[in-house]
């Protein structure tokens, strides 16, 4: 689950990382009143799940009543690549000398957390991986052992941070490290990590991921989730108990077990397709979730065509016919389907199929031809 910026400033306030004081407002009164309170000059600032906020006029620095009330109002309502915002955090403006860039994330491949530091704050952070890739100190963690003091000097002096502010920012990514691993994140990142005029360093952004499957530990994190701001059709699944990811494609995927469904990913782009989400209707579905699952991929209107790909194993072939035949008939989709079955009581399923002779459904017998099927109906 991801964060807005303020809710991941007070979780990082919690264990000790520096970060502006500033109040929440979803309101033009509730931002002009958080202003007054905390001060001018201070910052109007957006609060939405995605990037590039200040590009687009949702950061902005108000220098008395007047102008926190000018900008709340342009902001709130705003909107941002696709997202309505109706948030602001306003907070203490900062004194800065210098931007960095800081970040904690969990390296599966490496089975260990990759902390990362980068002198050239203030930017997108793939920009200056890109460009000069030796800009970005790199160091894993040792889980068992945990983040050190040598650790972060380490990053510190190969990042080539300023001499006197080696031991704060180091004190800094030790703070952070506490609060990725305590509140079990996926990722942490501060961009900017700011060095102010009289040296001190602060968390002048804040960008969390949390591992929801922790949640039962951590309750306080679970109440944090932001329904209004997740992605509708992330929300329905969610709802629904499916395993969804929205992706930026037109093609909707549904398979049994995660591995089927990346395979049908990977060939589906192999034939030139671009897949709209990722969707594992799981281990023995039935029909009742076939028609869920249905439901959710053609609720993105981006989907031109839709592939099941359904390997039986518990999972029976004609439950999943079955459960498109009463999608069909509850939702009428008006996209092409594509339907490969194999395994556990496939002929009965393609017999259920071919007997409702549902309209613009068409059946592959294998994955590659229904990969290639899938993206000529969608074109």
């Amino acid at each position: 689950m991801d964060l807005l910026e303020y809710q991941g400033k007070q979780l990082f306030a919690r264990h000790g990382v520096p970060v502006p004081s500033g109040k929440p407002a979803t309101t033009v009164d509730e931002a002009v009143a958080a202003a007054d309170e905390i001060g001018y000059p201070c910052v109007v600032k957006a609060q939405v799940l995605i990037g590039g906020r200040g590009k687009a006029g949702g950061i902005k620095v108000a220098k008395d009543r007047d102008e926190a009330r000018e900008h709340a109002t342009a902001i709130l309502g705003m909107d941002i690549r696709g997202l309505t915002v109706h948030e602001v955090w306003v907070e203490a403006a900062s004194d800065i000398a210098e931007e960095y860039y800081a970040s904690i994330v969990f390296d599966r491949a490496a089975k260990a957390p990759l902390v990362m530091l980068s002198t050239q704050g203030g930017m997108d952070i793939e920009e200056v991986a890109d460009r000069d890739p030796g800009a970005i100190a790199r160091l894993h963690v040792d889980p068992l052992i945990g983040f050190q003091a040598f650790h972060g000097r380490r990053l510190a002096y190969e990042a080539g941070v300023a001499a006197d502010v080696v031991r704060p920012v180091a004190a800094l990514l030790a703070r952070l490290y506490d609060a990725f691993t305590g509140e079990e994140a996926m990722l942490v990142e501060v961009n900017p990590l700011v060095v102010l005029q009289d040296r001190s360093v602060k968390a002048l952004d804040a960008k969390v991921t949390l591992d929801d499957n922790s949640f039962f530990r951590h309750t306080d994190n679970a109440a944090l989730r932001n329904v209004g701001a997740e992605d509708p059709q992330e929300r329905m699944a969610k709802e629904r108990g499916l395993t969804y990811v929205k992706l930026d494609g037109d093609i909707g995927i549904l398979g049994n077990g995660a591995g089927l469904v990346m395979s049908t990913l990977d060939v589906v782009a192999q034939a030139g397709g671009a897949p709209a989400n990722f969707l594992d209707a799981g281990g023995g579905s039935k029909a009742d979730a076939i028609v869920s699952a249905v439901e959710v991929i053609i609720s993105d209107e981006k989907v031109k065509a839709v592939l099941f790909n359904i390997f039986g194993g518990i999972t029976r072939c004609d439950e999943v016919a079955k459960g498109l035949i009463e999608a069909f008939d509850v939702v009428k989709p008006e996209v092409p389907f594509v339907v490969r079955l194999d395994g556990t009581n496939d002929v009965e399923g393609r017999r259920l199929l071919a007997e409702a002779d549902l309209p613009n459904v068409h059946t592959a017998a294998t994955m590659n031809e229904a990969a290639e099927k899938v993206v000529e109906l969608a074109r």
